[in-house]
């Protein structure tokens, strides 16, 4: 069954799709007003959180809280530093014959995954050396 989405929603898939990148909700609401797309902040998040619901849209936590929201187009998987918040992303993706097994074994429809491994980057590890 497809829901029927609103006309701030289809904006927002249609923005998301056009940027191919994770952004917050309040990043997204600078985008849409710098493309002339008269809507508010509340609705923006309001959209999203529905968007959300539907499986419409990906939406990850990045370490400071904040959460950043695309489009579903494939999976995300991200080597994440605890110490200066890159994040790198990653190709691979172990778990596809898991996220099968799984909406057969529990009768779940699964939307996406994410993925996420946490650690220290290069770069701060050659800090932490130095020091």
């Amino acid at each position: 069954m497809k829901i029927q989405r609103t006309r701030s929603q289809e904006k927002i898939i249609q923005v998301l799709q056009s940027l191919k990148r994770a952004i917050s909700a309040q990043d997204l609401y600078i985008e849409m007003r710098n493309r002339e797309q008269n809507i508010g902040l509340a609705t923006v998040y309001r959209s999203l959180e529905a968007l959300k619901l539907q499986g419409e849209l990906q939406v990850r936590t990045l370490p400071n809280g904040e959460s950043v929201y695309s489009s579903v187009q494939r999976d995300q998987h991200h080597l994440t530093c605890v110490n200066c918040g890159t994040s790198i992303p990653i190709e691979e993706c172990p778990v596809h014959a898991l996220e099968h097994q799984l909406e057969k074994s529990h009768q779940f429809k699964v939307y996406y995954h994410t993925l996420e491994f946490f650690g220290i980057c290069d770069r701060c590890q050659a800090t932490q050396e130095a020091s």
